[in-house]
């Protein structure tokens, strides 16, 4: 405990626990409680220190269900093996039973600009490498539509695109799909413009994203 940094972690728990846990605020109760956890929205976001979705929506404890990973990448459903955020997915919608799945994507994103600098077609020994090709998809529409411009361009189209490559892969899971139809789960999918400070959402009508006016 004597470096900085995590003694300023320790801190801030203080102030935690002295607004969630104190008598007069007794949210950890009906949280812990038999009750448990009922959080109406999964948000696959990226694991980027920026953009957290509990801070950028000014979430509560026990409102947000969120998996997290490198460039918010859902896979494809596939069987065997193991799934860490196919297991998140699962559990939010079959167990949890959420109405809403966000697919959380962001400016800037170190994983999407690995992938769309990435020249290597080969096999990487690089986990991140190979993490980031279930939206090779993604990469080669925005080298097909905008191949001629610039580095940085081609990275904010791969993270706009990347967004759209995993709502169609959420829908390959049957338990998804299961939930639209019955209850009407809803899919979204939302970039966050850490420059700008704005929300842009993808309109599946229009096939582009719109910003979100708040």
């Amino acid at each position: 405990m004597g470096k900085k940094e995590i003694l300023r972690l320790m801190a801030g728990f203080r102030k935690f626990r002295e607004k969630y846990f104190a008598n007069e605020h007794p949210l950890y109760q009906r949280l812990s409680s038999s009750a448990g956890q009922a959080p109406k929205t999964l948000i696959i976001g990226c694991s980027d220190s920026r953009v957290d979705p509990a801070i950028i929506t000014s979430a509560s404890p026990g409102e947000l269900f969120i998996v997290r990973n490198v460039a918010n990448l859902v896979p494809p459903f596939e069987k065997g093996g193991v799934h860490g955020v196919s297991a998140a997915i699962e559990f939010a919608v079959v167990n949890l039973k959420v109405e809403n799945v966000i697919v959380l994507g962001h400016r800037q994103c170190g994983g999407i600009r690995a992938l769309m600098t990435n020249n290597q077609e080969t096999h990487s020994d690089s986990f991140v490498d190979n993490w980031v090709s279930v939206a090779k998809s993604a990469k080669l529409r925005v080298l097909e539509k905008y191949g001629h411009e610039s580095e940085e361009n081609l990275c904010r189209h791969g993270e706009l695109e990347s967004i759209i490559t995993s709502l169609q892969n959420l829908r390959t899971f049957p338990f998804v799909e299961q939930a639209i139809k019955e209850r009407d789960l809803a899919l979204m999918g939302i970039y966050f413009d850490l420059e700008q400070g704005q929300l842009l959402e993808y309109d599946e009508k229009i096939d582009a994203f719109k910003n979100i006016e708040v």
